[in-house]
């Protein structure tokens, strides 16, 4: 059996296909519905997905927002070498051409990421993909879980949110990406759904992170996605 490439840069960590995973790969995981097999907020999904790769170049240190105009920011990418994993490349790519708005970026590079994300999911066993027919005709495919991960995920939310626990950079991105879209009611059943909650995902939406300052070009760039994401969500209509 190959082993699994090793992505990674001189400019900071880029993981490797079945490394750590990606932040993009765990708020899918997060946002798929196992009793359902269905992910949650499908007609949004795309601002969501874009704003987690914008999170995994502000982590890795590739991309980050600046001041365009009083109400304006632009992605800017940051030198250095070519980004080598692949559901990160083409993104970055497009935002070395020129800056670019946080609105045309995430239309952009998020409609193309939901299958090879799940793919991805399905390559680590994260989820698994059921075959069968409808009408014993048609071929249809389920996704199921199949690992612990997105439990393991949902507890460190569920810490955040109700314990009131400081959340890692990552698990806060994911926080404020999942708020701003408007599905985190989905999962009361696991996270139960109360003003708190409410209170306090809004406040991780906004930067209130309680991280250290190593994550504020995180931070800002998350507060920049997730209120054009929440704009999305308002406009468009969710599943």
């Amino acid at each position: 059996m190959m082993n699994p490439p090793d992505h990674t840069s001189s400019d900071g960590p880029i993981v490797s296909a079945f490394g750590e995973p990606l932040l993009v790969e765990d708020v899918l995981l997060l946002l798929f519905q196992p009793d359902s097999g269905s992910i949650a907020g499908e007609n949004t999904l795309f601002y969501v997905l874009g704003g987690a790769v914008l999170g995994d170049l502000a982590l890795a240190e590739r991309v980050e927002v600046r001041r365009a105009g009083p109400l304006t920011r632009h992605v800017h990418a940051l030198s250095g070498e070519p980004v080598a994993d692949d559901l990160l490349a083409s993104a970055w790519a497009y935002i070395l051409e020129k800056p670019r708005g946080i609105q045309t970026v995430l239309a952009a590079i998020g409609p193309a990421l939901r299958n090879p994300v799940i793919d991805r999911l399905v390559e680590r066993g994260d989820l698994t993909r059921e075959k069968g027919k409808a009408f014993g005709l048609f071929p249809t495919e389920k996704l199921a879980l199949g690992s612990d991960r997105r439990a393991s995920l949902v507890a460190q939310i569920r810490s955040a949110l109700i314990d009131g626990d400081t959340p890692a950079p990552r698990i806060a991105a994911a926080i404020a990406l999942i708020s701003a879209s408007k599905t985190l009611p989905q999962f009361h059943g696991e996270i139960p759904w109360s003003s708190d909650v409410y209170t306090r995902s809004k406040a991780i939406e906004r930067g209130d992170w309680g991280a250290a300052a190593a994550a504020d070009a995180v931070t800002r760039t998350m507060i920049a996605v997730t209120g054009n994401a929440a704009i999305a969500a308002t406009v468009l209509p969710r599943v």
